[in-house]
């Protein structure tokens, strides 16, 4: 067997796009959101369970009967956001854009790393059967973080630095592995979820 590298005459892609969403004061109102709801939050968990070396954060769920609650105002505010994101990822893979015309959002995580938080258990989004009606990942940072924290993709060598306002959407494929780095100073606070087919797709 002999290894052999094909020509291509592009460059490769990532498929991880980036924005900032248009309302920074929404990260504020999440931030707070979060603190509000301090008896709905959990140690945060892998899919392997409870385990602090592999992710040490503190969890808050959100699931979509949620989001017609009075006080969950920011995150329908952030979704909004959030789709206009999409929207623009699609139309940069109008592949993507003929096969899933619409999304369907499940529960998802508004997560808290304190200084010595962190995910630094290299996983993927999709790597079960439990998980493969994942197709793409999203996550905001809703802080600035300067001391660590950052998002380590692990086949592209890339760091992604938490500022306030950065979104991210990747595929949730095993290509896309990555870690959230330890924080050194600071609190890092993210919101984080999936994108799949809905049900009638």
């Amino acid at each position: 067997m002999k290894r052999i590298e094909l020509n291509t005459s592009i460059p490769s892609p990532h498929f991880i796009g980036s924005w900032f969403i248009q309302s920074p004061a929404i990260c504020d109102e999440l931030i707070n959101f979060f603190e509000k709801h301090q008896t709905n939050q959990t140690q945060g968990q892998t899919a392997g369970g409870l385990n602090l070396e592999s992710k040490n954060s503190t969890d808050l769920s959100i699931r979509p009967r949620d989001l017609d609650q009075a006080d969950h105002e920011p995150v329908r505010n952030y979704l909004e956001s959030l789709f206009e994101c999409h929207k623009d990822y699609v139309e940069q893979w109008p592949f993507l854009k003929s096969i899933m015309p619409k999304v369907e959002i499940s529960s998802f995580n508004i997560q808290r790393y304190q200084p010595g938080g962190h995910f630094l258990k290299t996983h993927a989004e999709r790597t079960t059967v439990s998980t493969s009606h994942r197709v793409l990942a999203w996550m905001t940072y809703l802080n600035d973080i300067e001391d660590g924290g950052s998002t380590h993709f692990e086949h592209l060598d890339l760091d992604v630095q938490p500022q306030k306002g950065k979104t991210l959407i990747w595929p949730a494929e095993w290509t896309h592995a990555h870690r959230g780095n330890v924080v050194n100073s600071g609190t890092k606070y993210v919101i984080t979820g999936w994108m799949h087919f809905p049900p009638d797709a």
